[in-house]
């Protein structure tokens, strides 16, 4: 999170704001004797919203001159800071069709600023040796007969199923509960936790059943086998606890608040505009997490290979 300089004297402060108030262009932040144009940006809990996040805020910074701080919140806190004007912008939203009612239809508090290119993928994941030794294990109907493989001191007589963050987006408990499968939804608590999880029974060869999710770097370093549940249809998952269908292919949005879409400038201009590929996070995501770069240092990476994808972008 950027870092605040010191407050300046009362009268400097009202100057400063009466020289700045009637600017459309972005957000203004009095620090001393200069105002500063400041985003305000929801940081989730998982590398590949990081990523994103790294390269929107080294452009807003390194090319349009505004100050990003950065706002560590889960999903839900995110919109409600959209709402109480501690954020500005999601990068990476991943359905949250109540939120959008919520706050976009209803408080009108929100609009959606497009897609942001990544294409996001949710499903039940097994490490491949484990689809090679039990070939319809891939199957859910099968996966009751495979229930015993999954035990754990955490699980009991039930299989264990591996979730992740309890914020993140899931409906595996009403899909247990709805296809009458023997298992137990165990939380990891974060997205590291389940990576480590997936690596250890690829490489030891110990059974996991996991959440999993695309975009992810870990895909281009570990083989894992989506399990086949009852396909998607629209319509579905309308009722959170009748689920008894897969997860929905998304085309992961950006939300913005709507003073910042009023208001936001060049910044909301290149909000906007910013959309990338799933191989684009992958290769920030992989610098950061593997590499152990630093974000703003593999967003400079990234954005010094890249300026044909990222110019496009820039307001004009």
């Amino acid at each position: 999170m950027a870092t605040r300089g010191k407050r300046a004297p009362a009268s400097a402060a009202v100057l400063v704001l009466l020289l700045t108030g009637c600017s459309g262009d972005g957000a203004q932040e009095t620090t001393g004797a200069v105002s500063k144009r400041v985003v305000r940006l929801a940081l989730n809990p998982w590398i590949g919203y990081e990523a994103s996040a790294a390269v929107l805020t080294y452009l807003l910074e390194k090319e349009l001159g505004y100050q990003v701080e950065k706002k560590r919140l889960n999903e839900a806190k995110s919109w409600e800071g959209i709402e109480d004007g501690e954020v500005d912008v999601i990068i990476e939203n991943w359905g949250r069709e109540a939120e959008k009612k919520e706050y976009i239809e209803d408080k009108k508090v929100a609009v959606s600023a497009g897609t942001n290119g990544n294409k996001g993928v949710i499903g039940w994941y097994i490490p491949q040796w484990m689809a090679d030794r039990y070939p319809d294990i891939t199957d859910w109907r099968n996966l009751n007969k495979y229930a015993h493989l999954f035990k754990t001191a955490k699980s009991g007589e039930q299989g264990q199923f591996l979730s992740g963050d309890p914020s993140f987006v899931t409906n595996d408990n009403s899909l247990i509960k709805n296809l009458d499968l023997n298992y137990k939804v165990v939380h990891s608590g974060s997205e590291a936790a389940l990576i480590k999880a997936a690596k250890r029974a690829s490489e030891e060869k110990t059974p996991l059943l996991m959440y999993f999710y695309e975009p992810q770097w870990l895909f281009t370093q570990v083989e894992l086998v989506k399990v086949n549940l009852p396909p998607y249809s629209i319509g579905c998952d309308t009722d959170p606890k009748k689920i008894a269908c897969d997860y929905p292919p998304y085309l992961l949005d950006k939300i913005v608040s709507k003073r910042f879409a009023d208001t936001g400038g060049k910044a909301y201009e290149l909000v906007r505009n910013f959309t990338w590929t799933n191989e684009h996070q992958n290769s920030v995501a992989d610098d950061i997490t593997n590499e152990n770069l630093l974000p703003e240092d593999a967003a400079k990476k990234w954005v010094e290979a890249n300026k044909i994808v990222w110019k496009p972008w820039l307001p004009r």
